[in-house]
């Protein structure tokens, strides 16, 4: 009897990848491009024209397991989150806060549960116009309980959480790292062409609103149907209706109360301090402890829950920290910019009616190797723009193509911190999200291609 194909582990998927790049830094030239600081963007920027091919430096095989090591040092700051917010939740789900509340919201919501979809994805599109989707990882547990409280999965709770996140980033409305950086690259007033980014909100909004509602169904109907099934079963325990917490207690208000304190803080803290992870993981620390104390626990119980829930995150956590290896390999091999330089030339040659959709489908490429949002920006926008000008698209059509190419295939990439921080924190593997996410992703590549083009043809602008 044939044996059926099983998908490799997450592991194996990465360090698969980290092979690829190895073998590309022997196949791809080296070559860079002189760099100069913009003082607007304050980014080092390519200068157009000053390629030049450089000596190779091919990457080792045998340097696989110092490049994974070498990914975990860069990602410590997201690793260490990971397991501290699961930490922190394990304190508050042992209260059974979040269960009391998710038990009370499905009475509320009974025979209306479709609607909590398009209710949080669009508020975390909104927040994710002006930061990033990382500040909002932690939220992901909460979205994973509510839907499991109405009969969905844990892919319809974190979806509805990042890929929310992932709109309202993607289409760069407000975002000072990606939108502020390419413009300023390009020259653009600040936000301009505000109008039409907001109406690509919309439109990459509702059409992933309509994915998810449509799984979700499936998945209320019959739980088989989950691409997580076997994860629902094992975390059955999770789910209110197993839990012995039906009631809402004097004392689960007061943790009501210290989370919104908590999450108002380390959202207002990244929008207006510039808090990075490191003080995300402080917050979520004060948390934890302060919620299982007003609950009643003890120091120890404290701790005990608080390794408990960190313990069963670390195969995610280590997760993100080897996927970051892989840009790095890229990086020191040198081969970045040959590549960038080489996708640019290439989008000249397309036929007409596909430049525009092309230079798109260039960025999502690029992103796979540049998974910083104002880095992709500075690497490509010089190159991008002259190529631009030779085809006939405005520059804020060029700065549009690089907004969805920089942020959409975030959430297809095992590269992606974003992602794989979210998976990570609730315990879905890559693989599994990948049969959730392709058909989504796909759809998301069309709708991109389109808005493109309709934005190529007005002459969108200015300029």
């Amino acid at each position: 009897m044939k044996k059926r194909f099983t998908f490799p582990d997450t592991y194996v998927v990465i360090v698969i990848m980290m092979v690829v790049a190895v073998a590309l830094t022997w196949i791809i030239p080296a070559g860079q491009f002189e760099r100069v600081k913009d003082e607007v963007s304050k980014q080092m920027v390519v200068i157009q024209g000053t390629f030049k091919y450089i000596e190779s430096s091919p990457i080792s095989f045998l340097k696989v397991p110092l490049y994974i090591m070498k990914g975990l040092g860069k990602a410590s700051n997201i690793i260490f989150l990971v397991l501290i917010v699961g930490g922190a939740f394990n304190i508050i789900i042992e209260t059974g806060m979040f269960q009391s509340f998710a038990a009370k919201m499905t009475k509320v919501f009974s025979n209306k549960e479709v609607l909590i979809i398009p209710a949080f994805s669009t508020i975390f599109a909104l927040a994710c116009t002006t930061m990033g989707v990382n500040t909002f990882i932690g939220f992901a547990p909460i979205g994973v309980i509510i839907a499991r409280s109405i009969g969905y999965d844990a892919i319809v709770g974190v979806a509805m959480v990042c890929l929310g996140g992932a709109i309202g980033f993607s289409t760069g409305t407000f975002n000072p790292f990606t939108t502020g950086v390419a413009q300023s690259i390009a020259g653009l007033p600040l936000f301009s062409g505000l109008g039409y980014r907001f109406f690509c909100l919309v439109v990459f909004l509702v059409v992933t609103n309509i994915y998810i509602i449509w799984y979700a169904k499936k998945v209320k109907k019959d739980i088989r149907n989950s691409v997580v099934y076997d994860l629902e079963m094992e975390d059955k325990n999770v789910n209110v209706t197993e839990q012995k917490f039906d009631k809402v207690e004097g004392k689960h208000y007061l943790i009501l109360l210290i989370v919104i304190a908590c999450f108002s803080l380390l959202v207002y803290g990244s929008q207006n301090w510039k808090w990075g992870l490191t003080e995300n993981a402080a917050i979520f620390i004060w948390m934890g402890v302060l919620s299982g104390f007003a609950y009643g626990f003890g120091p120890s119980k404290v701790a005990t829950e608080f390794t408990k829930g960190a313990r069963k995150l670390v195969y995610g956590a280590l997760m993100v920290g080897m996927a970051n290896g892989i840009g790095i390999v890229l990086a020191d091999g040198k081969i970045l910019d040959t590549t960038v330089l080489f996708l640019g030339n290439l989008l000249v040659d397309l036929p007409r009616f596909l430049q525009a959709a092309g230079m798109f489908l260039m960025q999502l490429i690029i992103n796979g190797l540049i998974t910083s949002g104002s880095g992709q920006a500075a690497a490509t926008m010089p190159i991008m723009l002259p190529v631009a000008d030779i085809i006939g698209m405005t520059k804020q059509t060029a700065v549009l193509a690089f907004n969805f190419g920089d942020g959409l295939s975030n959430y297809v990439l095992p590269t992606s911190s974003a992602l794989m921080g979210f998976i990570a924190m609730v315990g879905i593997s890559y693989d599994k999200w990948m049969k959730f996410m392709w058909k989504l992703f796909a759809i998301w590549i069309v709708v991109g291609s389109v808005l493109i083009i309709i934005a190529n043809t007005m002459h969108y602008g200015p300029f």
